[in-house]
């Protein structure tokens, strides 16, 4: 996305700030932000950039070595499990799931807590425990078996990434390029 658009357009200058903190975009002076579809807020223009999302509980294989595999949520308390800290829920995050019409979030506990999702793919290769990260992230470990998927049947999709900005802004002609170019085309 950016690595095509930017080459095109050396006069256009793109700073990303990554927080995982629900920012008020305006008031901070930036001109689009990024959250999954259903996070936009009301009153904001939305564009889809990427597909709806799957998470995916994950260990490592010495992880499960002397322990069963999870087969549901609930069972996830007898799990070592690493935490996410979002500041957008007042602490940590609780694991969301679904299934046949059931929906459950499950708070789960460990010895690790980060606020990034890249490190809780450490922790699951390290072997500290299980944890809930977006299965792209995963996807290749799964494949060289450096991790092992659980409760597959139970992980819900989300709404993917959407770039949003205010409906009341003038958009600059650099700004109209830049929606159009990472806008997500299936």
């Amino acid at each position: 996305m950016l690595k095509d658009f930017l080459p095109k357009y050396p006069d256009i200058s793109v700073e990303v700030c990554c927080d995982y903190s629900f920012v008020d975009i305006a008031a901070q002076g930036f001109d689009a932000g990024v959250r999954l579809g259903e996070d936009v807020a009301d009153g904001m223009i939305a564009t889809r950039i990427g597909p709806d999302m799957r998470m995916s509980v994950v260990g490592s294989p010495d992880y499960f070595a002397n322990r069963e595999l999870t087969k549901t949520p609930r069972a996830l308390t007898d799990h070592l499990c690493n935490n996410l800290r979002l500041p957008t829920n007042g602490g940590l995050y609780a694991w969301e799931f679904a299934k046949d019409g059931e929906r459950l979030k499950v708070r789960v506990s460990g010895q690790v807590t980060y606020n990034g999702v890249y490190q809780l793919l450490a922790a699951a290769l390290d072997g500290f425990g299980l944890s809930y990260v977006p299965h792209d992230v995963v996807a290749p470990h799964l494949g060289s078996g450096r991790l092992i998927q659980v409760l597959e049947d139970w992980s819900p999709w989300f709404s993917g990434f959407h770039l949003y900005y205010p409906s009341r802004r003038q958009s600059s002609p650099a700004f109209a390029l830049l929606v159009d170019a990472l806008r997500y085309k299936q």
